[in-house]
């Protein structure tokens, strides 16, 4: 048999989380304030739809092109190496969520980005992107 382990010393207060509030203090006016300008739920679940759509390689990727101007599903295909399903099954995503809109040229669809908010949307989060320090590899690998 081994020896018994020694106990081991435990602090007296467990320390507190990083995020805990020392005192519970609720200031309710700004509490009341807050809440009036938080976003309502049914934009919230919009909203995330939305970012969540950009969670996509393959749908940043079509939104990149869409960037520099309007593009039929042949050449979106051709240029980013995709089906034409695989691109036609992404941008019915990217319409529904108002993302791109179509416009049809006789029996031709163009695709382009839906408007002006979608370009800045973009456009900041590859700026973000581009100002952040390099992520460790084993994040990239994913």
């Amino acid at each position: 048999m081994s020896a018994p382990r020694p106990a081991r010393a435990v602090p007296a207060v467990a320390p507190a989380a990083p995020e805990a509030c020392d005192v519970f203090h609720i200031d309710p006016a700004r509490v009341s304030r807050l809440r009036g300008a938080l976003i309502a739920p049914p934009t919230v679940v919009d909203l995330a739809e939305t970012f969540r759509a950009l969670g996509d390689p393959t749908r940043v990727r079509l939104l990149d092109a869409l960037s520099h101007g309007e593009l039929c599903v042949c050449d979106l295909a051709r240029l980013l190496g995709l089906s034409e399903s695989a691109v036609s099954h992404q941008l019915r995503l990217l319409r529904g969520l108002r993302l791109v809109r179509p416009r049809r040229d006789g029996r031709m669809v163009y695709y382009a980005l839906d408007d002006r908010h979608i370009l800045t949307l973009f456009r900041q989060g590859l700026r973000h992107v581009q100002e952040t320090p390099a992520r460790p590899a084993a994040r990239r690998a994913r």
